[in-house]
């Protein structure tokens, strides 16, 4: 789906659309887009986003615009059942993802947002659960497959601004070595970075915690309560066969300051998120999912 929005974006503009992504032209007009999804996962049926990667310059990079929304998608629980299990436990993560990128912003705090967000993040780990167990259980599927649109349209960040810090650290991993899976990857970065910014929002992770993992509330020492509720996300994604460590990515240490600088610009444009994220800091998170 996300290239055909850039062949669409290509063909309305007259341009390369690597060109458009790298040069940051955005849309002004659209080539009509219909979508048929055969995966749970990127929510690019329903959202404003695309990412092309660049085999060449070993690079992962998005665009944003609300022209690239499809005009419209069918989605068909069936068409997932073939999925296999790891592509559907890389799906699970990368929706939960969409979500949980959202979650925890530093500018605002909308506790309905906050509600939605939640639910669907309970959903898809309880049908998450059932379909690792049982690939052909329809609701589960399409739960799966509601959550993939619901979790990238817009709604579950409604009244935030959201930065995508794991995200864009992950594209660079899954650009430099095409072997890792997006929700692979993100498996690994996003607990990491949690576990590195966590003390900047305490409550928020102890909230989560409670509301999605089951860890009850510690109110004398919520940053344990936080902490368990990272512990136990890490837990779900070991249960779905997910890799949770930069070794089963196949990262070895001697990569992570040139993926660092990757998503800096050498250092130079700093990740925005509750601290900024240079390379240093980067590196810091990377050896946080080093055993």
């Amino acid at each position: 789906i996300d290239s055909a929005k850039g062949i669409g974006l290509g063909l309305a503009h007259d341009l390369d659309p690597w060109d458009m992504i790298e040069r940051g032209i955005l849309p002004t007009k659209r080539t009509p887009l219909a979508a048929v999804l055969s995966i749970s996962s990127a929510g690019s049926e329903m959202s404003y986003s695309h990412v092309l990667t660049n085999p060449e310059k070993k690079l992962k990079r998005p665009l944003n615009s609300d022209l690239l929304r499809p005009d419209f998608s069918f989605e068909n629980p069936l068409y997932t059942y073939s999925v296999s299990p790891y592509q559907t436990a890389c799906g699970i993560v990368d929706t939960m993802m969409h979500t949980l990128e959202r979650y925890f912003t530093s500018d605002t705090d909308t506790d309905l947002t906050d509600r939605i967000a939640e639910a669907l993040l309970v959903a898809v780990k309880n049908a998450g659960k059932k379909v690792m167990e049982d690939p052909e259980d329809y609701e589960s599927r399409a739960t799966l497959m509601w959550a993939s649109s619901l979790s990238h349209n817009g709604i579950t960040g409604c009244g935030k601004v959201s930065t995508f810090p794991a995200h864009k650290i992950e594209h660079d991993i899954s650009g430099l070595h095409d072997e890792v899976s997006h929700g692979a990857g993100l498996a690994v970065i996003f607990p990491a970075w949690a576990r590195y910014v966590m003390h900047h929002d305490i409550r928020k992770f102890a909230q989560i915690a409670t509301r999605v993992w089951g860890i009850e509330m510690d109110h004398d020492r919520p940053e344990w309560t936080a902490r368990k509720g990272i512990e136990a996300m890490l837990e779900f994604f070991k249960s779905l066969g997910m890799p949770v460590t930069m070794q089963e990515l196949g990262i070895d240490p001697s990569e992570y300051r040139t993926l660092a600088d990757m998503s800096t610009g050498g250092n130079t444009k700093p990740l925005p998120s509750y601290v900024p994220l240079g390379s240093d800091e980067i590196v810091e998170i990377f050896k946080l999912a080093t055993p």
